[in-house]
């Protein structure tokens, strides 16, 4: 069985190099499921594009980091004094967002503990207020710092933001000249650059990185079992008939590999809305697309998908793949878990 990510390895890394030429300072993210690459392999991906900071999600993640990549790395989850796997060292570089935090920090860390300071924007997650910066910087006490932090909604309109950021910074006596920012674009990050030429901007970027050339990315599911099947056929665990005659295909990859997993869309507008309306209707008929392309269209599931398999319906009108080939899918790569990750 195997349920695999393909890499056009040549292309994805000229991607990935010219991506980092456009973002001077670059800080990759590597967290999570490692963007369905694996953090591990992103980490030796970032030492070879040669930068010198990669940032994690948690501290969980960090021993793996350190472990992996030479350089520093940064924890984007704030400390919090109850974190039990904190992980402390010359290499780690934490985030603190709350004034008690940093006086937390500085009591019980050792001298020289490096820290970024993090605002909070209009995101509304974590970070200190403009007004309780200098009331962080009194309770520093020997804590180094690295940067200040901005994490910005998504989407283009946030430079103005992140300026009025950078003039709080300015006004405050916080020892830095680095900001570290998430979800500017390439114009924004060179404008506010321009605009503050004695600061070092520095973009903390994952999914535009890794993901952003979907053409070197290819999905593929071995198909290992092809049964015809006649409309009225009950199939499945849970025994639905069939709708219609045609093939029911079992492809690798199930609920264990991130398939039919997905995290709430964020709907806006009368099309999107009508088209959620619409696949709501469809569910509750017990009709949901999976992400597997057979004959260049998005098949229906049977029923809901099985651990390591999915049950696919396909019409008799299409010639079915054979038992050992491969079909190709569509997938949320931030939830999705690979067999094998081959970069060719």
């Amino acid at each position: 069985m195997s349920f695999r990510l393909h890499v056009d390895g040549a292309r994805w890394r000229a991607h990935l190099r010219q991506h980092a030429a456009d973002h001077p300072g670059i800080v990759p993210v590597v967290k999570g499921n490692g963007y369905g690459f694996g953090r591990d392999v992103l980490a030796r991906e970032a030492a070879a594009l040669g930068v010198d900071m990669i940032a994690v999600g948690t501290y969980a993640e960090v021993p793996g980091a350190l472990q992996d990549f030479a350089g520093d790395v940064l924890v984007l989850t704030p400390w919090r004094p109850f974190l039990d796997d904190v992980v402390l060292g010359p290499r780690v570089v934490h985030t603190v967002g709350r004034v008690e935090d940093v006086a937390a920090l500085a009591a019980t860390a050792p001298a020289g503990t490096r820290v970024v300071v993090e605002g909070e924007t209009s995101m509304s997650r974590h970070g200190l207020d403009r007004h309780e910066i200098a009331a962080a910087v009194a309770a520093l006490g020997d804590l180094q710092v690295e940067g200040f932090a901005l994490h910005l909604p998504l989407g283009r309109g946030h430079l103005a933001e992140a300026e009025s950021w950078v003039a709080a910074l300015e006004a405050s006596r916080l020892d830095t000249t680095t900001v570290l920012v998430s979800h500017l674009d390439p114009a924004e990050h060179a404008e506010l650059a321009s605009r503050r030429p004695h600061l070092t901007i520095r973009p903390r970027i994952g999914t535009s990185l890794w993901l952003g050339d979907p053409g070197a990315l290819s999905v593929r599911a071995h198909v290992l079992d092809v049964h015809q099947v006649e409309r009225g056929e009950r199939i499945g665990y849970r025994q639905r008939p069939v709708p219609r005659g045609g093939y029911l295909l079992v492809v690798a990859g199930g609920t264990s590999h991130g398939i039919g997993l997905e995290a709430p869309k964020a709907v806006s507008g009368v099309v999107q809305r009508g088209k959620s309306v619409a696949r709501g209707g469809l569910e509750a008929a017990g009709l949901s697309l999976s992400p597997f392309v057979v004959g260049g269209r998005q098949r229906w599931f049977a029923e809901p998908p099985h651990m390591h398999v999915s049950l696919v319906l396909l019409p008799e009108s299409v010639t079915p793949p054979a038992v050992g080939d491969e079909v190709t899918a569509s997938v949320r790569f931030t939830t999705a878990s690979f067999d094998a990750v081959v970069i060719d």
